[in-house]
């Protein structure tokens, strides 16, 4: 599976739904809140619902039939997981119905710049992802790194196979930034997917990530971006 082409710069608000994962990460998440998440995403037509492994299952049999993607999280929100772990935690999500997967890598190999330990982490995960036909985002939490320690990053999960590479998990401080998208994109080049996701509540903070460059928009706010109004979700 690959991720989709992005939008022209003209097009974006007419199908600005289609870049949001409306996502609930928080720990104490209901089953109403999570079914709730999900009507919602079917309503206004998100590209993908976000939630926490625990989910999936729930989410994946609530969105059949509606075209809205199943998506969780892995190693999260530290990535300070063994890539074991992560593996388990991968297969275990796509067999339960995941179709895209958004890992945490291994901060601290970014920051040592240990490149070759990062393509080992994620090229793992990558591989039974990509076995059941899934999708995977890597998290490289922006707000943790250097710019050349971005760009290691970045350049590690594409070598790793990555289908895309995803500013921030919400929870590490920071959040998404133009300046990051925009680097991110230069460095992975026009066929890789870029999710700016972290503090993006508003149409406005939507578009300025599009027009950065990023081709899906991780967030709790996709009703209020959508509609012009203004979120209030950290995430």
């Amino acid at each position: 599976m690959t991720h989709e082409k992005p939008f022209t710069a003209e097009s974006a608000p007419a199908n600005l739904a289609q870049y949001i994962d409306h996502t609930l990460l928080a720990p104490d998440a209901s089953r109403a809140d999570i079914l709730r998440l999900c009507k919602e995403a079917a309503e206004h037509h998100f590209k993908a619902v976000c939630v926490n492994p625990v989910w999936v299952e729930t989410v994946k049999k609530a969105l059949l039939g509606t075209g809205v993607l199943t998506c969780t999280v892995i190693g999260f929100p530290l990535g300070t997981h063994n890539t074991d772990v992560k593996v388990f935690e991968a297969r275990g999500a796509t067999m339960d119905g995941a179709d895209e997967i958004d890992m945490v890598i291994n901060i601290a190999s970014a920051r040592a710049l240990d490149k070759e330990a990062l393509i080992s982490d994620i090229s793992a995960v990558a591989e039974v992802v990509h076995a059941e036909d899934s999708l995977l985002k890597v998290i490289i939490e922006t707000s943790l790194l250097s710019d050349s320690e971005k760009v290691l990053a970045c350049e590690a999960a594409v070598e790793a196979g990555a289908d895309f590479v995803k500013t921030s998990t919400g929870f590490n401080g920071g959040g998404a930034t133009a300046a990051d998208v925009a680097l991110m994109r230069a460095t992975v080049g026009p066929d890789i997917g870029v999710k700016a996701s972290g503090g993006v509540r508003t149409q406005e903070k939507a578009l300025e990530m599009i027009a950065a460059g990023a081709t899906r928009i991780g967030t709790s706010s996709g009703i209020a971006i959508v509609s012009g109004a203004a979120g209030t979700s950290s995430y």
